[in-house]
């Protein structure tokens, strides 16, 4: 765009969607803990976290945000906050109405001695956990106006006309669980008048703008959906006039433009990062309508690399062919919450990969950047020349154009794309190598990551244990899983992954091509925050990265011991990846690498492998038509990575948090032997999907739920198998928790799998007397 083509005289808007909660040292995760863990009061909690607020509207504020959300934060989730709100809670928390306090808040998201916790599941195909919302026969009611609260605390503390984030009707029942999806109109209508009642006592307050996130709205929308959409937003236009509403999507186009465009609102939030140029067709084709602002998302709120601002200039050129400037909010694609806070501490990068990044602060400077240059100031020039000689310089980096990776990807066509012999074959020359007995049990791969095992990593990474000493106390550790884990009568034993920080971090410190952030933390669920590594180059293998500690505790007992990996498509979505090359070229460099580790494992003698891809859902596109597509190339990056061992070797995967109903012959055709997949949380629900398709090969059904700390009786489990066992045959079972146990106490561990394998020994002799009659 030549230099003045797009000048305005009045400042652009600029607001934000959201901003990371945790903090720029994680002290919202800190003070979270801390408070679960008796160390400071209710009192002392609540006083923390008002800190931690205010200090995020004063970064905003300062960023010179004009539009500044507030309600974006939360003590745990924003989802789980709006059904607190409206009083939804399950009946077997016996909530008999009133105020929700603290405990039962946190008890329904990680639930307590008398109750399990509510299902948490992916927010859209993020990496973030939301808490589902159960909705049962209870009547909605506004228990606390919690964004009027969020709105009076910014004013009264920073001086701030806060842009109030109420999460949208229709995706609240999208996104919640307890009723059949015919009645969505009937349970809308129900709810509706808490949402206009909420939305006027914003208005009272004296609000201009309210954003409404309906992201469930780019997943694609019929006619009777578009006609719920329509009655719900008239009736508050009906109810609630005068007030500012911008109907916020992102994550993907929303389609159909022109159906949104007589939606009774004042603006649209448009994602023009992730629509694949969608949104800009379609303003294009239809133009935009005289009464609404557009709320143009153009930068990157999911990923962590600079924008290319002369690319977000010509952008912004075109919509103002269509959008008067005046009516042009330029923002985020989507909330930051997915990306860290900022660049700030990073000072352990390379200059010219460090000066390629943007995390949430630098991402707001860009916006403002933006907004500047539309002014023509020369400030604003010299910002642009300096970000443009940022992006050239680390596009030139050689390890971004390896030639030896391109020829292994050329090299793909010659490789076999399915294992020596099906899987009927397999099974039979497997259970004669393995002989395993009935319902075999085992774990997900990792245990308890104690304080001592962070310390001692800490220690090490500091350099002042060497790496002799490193290694000597990880062999500690792992000794003391083979004994644990025999002594409870585990069939299939795990080495634990005492030696690993995160599932992704892990293998990406030991491949070519990633980078490590000191401080690049993002929520993931609760407080569990991860530091996704950085995919910043092409992917390479160096040397065997788990061979190791697999082979000594492989040693050390005559049972078997699954070496571990994470697969492809999980280290792809769970990294920040670069964007100049498609998700999938991505996921076959990570392929053929894990290629070389699975290969260095069997050679080693560990022939049975657990490539984990937890991820392989979230990663699904939000639009039906372009699931195919994404489940070919995932589903055959998985193979490249396994499917040339011997017939012998037992490929296991591991997948969790995710609705895979619609996925089970994806699933079957990763051609694994064994999967195992949570159902504790969402109460067996997945088990339907066997009632109605069948499934042919191993397959364990996790029947704990270990992101709760409640230890589960025997009973529950039991309940768990058997309902389970009346689906699926009782030979291609495998009985395990749903997930790994990295994140739990020894005590609560060893307590839970006590009793998970005396359910599987009830389960045995069940299923032996059910097999002899």
């Amino acid at each position: 765009m030549e230099k003045g083509s797009c000048k305005v005289t009045n400042k652009v808007k600029v607001s934000n969607l959201g901003y990371p909660r945790i903090g720029k040292n994680r002290e919202w995760k800190k003070t979270l803990e801390a408070f679960w863990a008796g160390k400071i009061n209710e009192e002392e909690f609540r006083s923390e976290m008002t800190g931690i607020q205010l200090q995020h509207l004063k970064t905003q504020q300062e960023a010179g945000i004009d539009l500044i959300p507030v309600n974006d934060f939360t003590f745990y989730d924003h989802v789980l906050d709006t059904a607190v709100m409206f009083g939804i809670v399950p009946p077997r928390y016996a909530y008999d109405g009133g105020d929700i306090g603290l405990d039962l808040y946190f008890a329904m998201a990680r639930g307590n001695a008398e109750a399990t916790a509510c299902e948490m599941t992916k927010w859209f195909n993020t990496n973030y956990h939301y808490i589902v919302p159960e909705i049962g026969a209870q009547t909605p009611r506004l228990t606390e106006n919690k964004p009027l609260a969020a709105y009076r605390f910014a004013k009264s503390q920073a001086g701030i006309e806060g842009k109030p984030v109420v999460l949208g009707l229709y995706t609240f029942l999208k996104l919640s669980k307890g009723f059949a999806s015919a009645d969505i109109a009937k349970i809308a209508a129900r709810f509706l008048p808490v949402y206009v009642q909420l939305l006027q006592e914003l208005k009272q307050e004296g609000v201009s703008w309210v954003q409404i996130d309906e992201p469930a709205i780019v997943t694609g929308i019929n006619e009777s959906e578009l006609s719920l959409l329509n009655s719900i937003y008239t009736e508050i236009a009906e109810s609630v006039p005068g007030l500012n509403i911008i109907l916020q999507t992102y994550f993907e186009a929303a389609e159909p433009l022109e159906a949104l465009f007589k939606l009774p609102v004042q603006g649209l939030g448009l994602d023009f990062v992730h629509d694949g140029g969608t949104n800009l067709a379609s303003i294009e084709r239809l133009g935009w309508p005289e009464d609404k602002w557009l709320g143009a998302g153009i930068i990157d709120g999911r990923n962590i690399w600079r924008s290319d601002l002369d690319a977000k200039l010509q952008l912004i050129e075109k919509l103002s062919v269509h959008v008067p400037l005046d009516r042009l909010i330029l923002q985020p694609s989507c909330s930051l919450l997915h990306v860290p806070v900022t660049v700030q501490g990073e000072v352990k990068l390379k200059a010219t990969v460090k000066a390629a990044l943007a995390f949430a602060d630098e991402k707001l400077r860009e916006l403002g950047l933006l907004a500047a240059a539309l002014e023509g100031t020369a400030e604003a020039a010299a910002a642009l020349t300096a970000s443009r000689e940022a992006l050239t310089a680390f596009r030139a980096l050689p390890e971004r154009g390896r030639k030896d990776v391109a020829e292994q990807v050329f090299g793909l066509t010659d490789l076999p794309d399915q294992r020596s012999l099906p899987f009927a074959e397999r099974l039979k020359v497997q259970q004669e190598k393995w002989q395993l007995p009935l319902l075999p049990t085992t774990t997900i791969g990792s245990f308890p990551q104690t304080v001592e095992v962070r310390q001692a990593r800490l220690k090490w990474r500091k350099g002042v244990w060497n790496q002799e000493r490193y290694d000597g106390f990880v062999r500690e550790q792992i000794a003391d899983a083979i004994t644990f884990q025999e002594k409870l009568g585990l069939d299939v034993l795990v080495h634990g992954e005492f030696e690993r920080t995160d599932m992704v971090e892990f293998f990406g410190e030991k491949l070519d091509g990633y980078l490590f952030t000191s401080n690049g933390w993002v929520q993931s669920y609760g407080s569990r925050c991860v530091k996704p590594p950085v995919i910043y180059a092409d992917i390479a293998f160096i040397q065997p990265m788990t061979v190791k500690e697999s082979v000594y505790a492989q040693s050390l007992t005559s049972l078997p011991v699954k070496g571990m990996l994470t697969g492809p498509v999980t280290i792809l979505n769970w990294s920040f990846v670069r964007d100049d090359l498609s998700r999938e070229a991505v996921a076959n460099q990570i392929a053929l690498a894990l290629r070389h580790e699975v290969k260095a494992l069997e050679d080693a003698g560990i022939e049975m492998i657990q490539v984990d891809e937890p991820a392989i859902r979230e990663g699904l596109p939000l639009k039906a038509e372009d699931h195919e597509a994404y489940l070919n190339w995932a589903v055959k990056s998985f193979r490249i990575a396994t499917n040339h061992v011997k017939a012998t070797t037992q490929i296991h995967t591991h997948m969790c948090y995710s609705e895979f109903n619609d996925m089970i012959d994806s699933i079957s055709a990763m051609d694994a032997d064994v999967i195992s997949i949570e159902t504790s949380r969402s109460h067996g629900e997945l088990i339907v999907s066997f009632e109605e398709q069948e499934y042919d090969k191993g397959i364990g059904l996790g029947v704990y739920d270990i992101h709760s700390p409640r230890v589960p009786a025997v009973e529950e489990m039991t309940a768990n198998i058997d309902r389970a066992l009346r689906v699926l045959d009782p030979e291609q079972f495998w009985i395990n928790p749903d997930c790994g146990l990295k994140t739990r106490g020894w005590q609560e561990t060893e307590d839970a799998l006590r009793n998970m394998v005396k359910a599987a020994a009830i389960a045995r002799e069940n299923a032996g007397v059910s097999a002899s009659k």
